[in-house]
């Protein structure tokens, strides 16, 4: 049985609420979906108040909070005025208290402006991070030793993660999530929330398990997920059909509709996809990883992914 991971939201004064509440509903709908999150709140200096007024009571002091390495702990963004005075500054026990659980092995994750409360900590120096857009270059200049990146949804170094602004936290958090329960989960959770998943840092910006998802057929969803699942399979139409309770002519149909692409183009995007991950381990053949992806052998899995990328490329040129 996988071990319980603490998913630890700060409550920084004047913190914006939607920093704070999308990541946490990301983690509370996939716990109620099995995965094995728990969510754990904690102040960062006395009582709390959002930045709109809102608010918070029966907050744990953070330094009564527990971890154990592999814990996640959310530090969302809160108002400048706040960031850019002598309170934030001299909260010098919880910016060492951070410093303590990343050499401990806890993950530290900040939404928007707390990009400041890491870099105020010194764990942004020498490493690439960003915040909001509007925030960046105060940031650089605050504190010189850290590396922003603009035009990023989030970035990962190490073990440490920092956000653009408001919603990317969500972006972030769904992110977190493809890293440990895989992308058909994370979807599912996007679906639950009804939101688009980006994905970003290391990760192209678009993706095969996503990009063709931005539709509210259930049927179709489902018979999505099971090739996601079964690439191996190699499924017929007729299996597919039977798994969406369609007919074969209304499921071409209807998925072409829905999707904007074919079935069978989907499916070998799928199987490319699965196979720029698997690339990544050292202990499978090609054969093998051709094997896994639903090709018929190594040669075919080339063939296909040569003309992909010659596709990729003229695409960008003539873009």
């Amino acid at each position: 049985m996988a071990r319980t991971i603490q998913a630890i939201f700060v409550l920084p004064p004047y913190v914006h609420v939607l920093d704070l509440t999308g990541p946490i509903q990301v983690f509370y709908e996939a716990a109620e979906y099995g995965a094995p999150y728990q969510l754990t709140y904690c102040s960062f200096q006395g009582p709390v108040t959002s930045s709109a007024g809102l608010g918070f009571s029966n907050v744990l002091p953070y330094n009564e909070v527990k971890t154990q390495p592999g814990d996640y702990i959310f530090l969302p963004g809160m108002d400048m005025a706040y960031i850019r005075s002598a309170a934030f500054k001299n909260a010098t026990g919880f910016f060492e208290w951070l410093r303590q659980k990343h050499a401990q092995g806890v993950y530290l994750c900040s939404i928007c402006t707390g990009a400041f409360t890491l870099a105020q900590a010194g764990l942004l120096d020498g490493r690439k991070c960003t915040t909001h857009w509007k925030r960046i270059e105060e940031l650089q200049l605050t504190y010189t030793r850290l590396m922003a990146q603009h035009d990023r949804l989030f970035v990962k170094e190490g073990s440490i993660y920092t956000s653009a602004g408001i919603t990317a936290g969500i972006d972030l958090s769904l992110s977190i999530l493809e890293e440990q329960q895989g992308p058909l989960f994370a979807t599912k959770i996007a679906r639950e929330l009804v939101v688009y998943f980006r994905r970003g840092g290391e990760h192209s910006q678009q993706s095969v398990y996503l990009d063709y998802r931005n539709h509210m057929n259930v049927a179709i969803h489902q018979m999505q997920d099971w090739l996601i699942a079964n690439l191996e399979a190699n499924a017929t139409l007729d299996d597919l059909a039977e798994i969406a309770n369609m007919s074969t002519r209304n499921l071409t149909r209807t998925f072409r509709k829905e999707t904007g692409t074919t079935i069978h183009e989907y499916t070998t995007r799928l199987r490319l996809e699965l196979a720029r991950t698997l690339q990544h381990n050292p202990g499978m053949t090609m054969e093998a990883i051709a094997a896994k992806c639903g090709f018929q052998d190594a040669r075919q899995l080339r063939r296909i992914w040569k003309k992909s990328s010659a596709r990729t490329t003229a695409k960008q040129l003539s873009s």
